[in-house]
């Protein structure tokens, strides 16, 4: 079976020897940069299963190497996980805003990293179905799961995995509404730790992407989300 690549972005040098070391103990092939501009040209030319970058970096940021890889169609729907010195709420808010699938704050155990890692590669895996997941449209809104393709008036809307998870399950169960947590555990899977707060950014983040397709997204106060019918 081949290893899954892991490309981790940070200018600690220790604690990127540690990561590679635990990683590969697990199974893992570890790639590594210490700053962003070498991380965006590794992630280019190595194209790894997921990207571990750290939100302090010397010259190009985390946030401005997320909005990067995001905004390059090579590497758009590569898992992202950030890793983060800051406790702040509004820190973790922004990275998951321009794209970042996960969060993990510093300091944190090896095995918590790994573990994380494992849960999004699941979430974002391609799983095969029975049979052939059927092909939404919803006015000017197409969702084509076997593609993994989204468009609006006929443009193409490129989604992070979580995000076209959580679009396909919203459109499939039109006029329903969930709850935060019932999205979470269909869209980021129940064995993500996260708050409610992340699906909000989630939501605001494919209204966005979407223009005016993201109206099909309606806001229930008090209660979570649901797709118009």
């Amino acid at each position: 079976m081949a290893k899954n690549a892991i490309l981790v972005i940070d200018d600690e040098k220790d604690l990127v020897e540690l990561v590679r070391y635990n990683l590969n103990k697990d199974g893992f092939l570890v790639h590594s940069a210490l700053d962003g501009e070498a991380g965006l040209a590794a992630a280019l030319r190595e194209l790894p299963d997921l990207i571990i970058v750290d939100l302090m970096l010397p010259g190009m940021d985390g946030l401005e190497v997320c909005r990067s890889l995001r905004s390059e169609s090579r590497t758009a729907r590569i898992p992202i996980i950030m890793l983060t010195a800051k406790s702040a709420e509004s820190d973790r808010v922004v990275g998951l805003e321009l794209g970042a699938d996960d969060y993990i704050t510093k300091p944190f155990s090896p095995r918590e990293l790994a573990a994380r890692i494992k849960a999004v590669l699941r979430r974002t895996a391609q799983q095969p179905a029975a049979a052939p997941a059927a092909f939404i449209r919803r006015g000017e809104l197409a969702i084509d799961p076997e593609r993994r393709e989204v468009s609006c008036e006929g443009k193409n809307v490129i989604l992070t995995a979580t995000e076209f998870r959580l679009l396909h399950y919203l459109a499939g169960h039109p006029g329903r509404v969930f709850s935060r947590s019932e999205l979470i555990d269909a869209a980021l899977g129940k064995d993500v730790a996260v708050v409610d707060r992340t699906i909000d950014v989630h939501v605001t983040g494919l209204r966005k992407k979407l223009g005016v397709c993201g109206e099909w997204i309606e806001t229930v106060r008090g209660f979570g989300y649901r797709f118009k019918e």
